[in-house]
């Protein structure tokens, strides 16, 4: 495999994950601050789909 590919595969997850806590953040903020409940739980949703990426990914 390309070395290229390889680090951008290992690098995958951790970025994923950055991007499960900024979701979870984010969603927390909206639900709190009843700025947009609905928008807010899609955001959690989409932390949780992340979070079982990730754990698919590392098995």
């Amino acid at each position: 495999m390309n070395p290229t590919l390889t680090s951008i595969a290992a690098a995958a997850p951790a970025i994923a994950m950055l991007g499960m806590f900024a979701c979870l953040i984010g969603g927390i903020m909206l639900i709190v601050k009843k700025r947009d409940r609905k928008n807010g739980l899609l955001m959690l949703v989409m932390a949780a789909v992340l979070l079982a990426n990730v754990a698919i990914w590392t098995l």
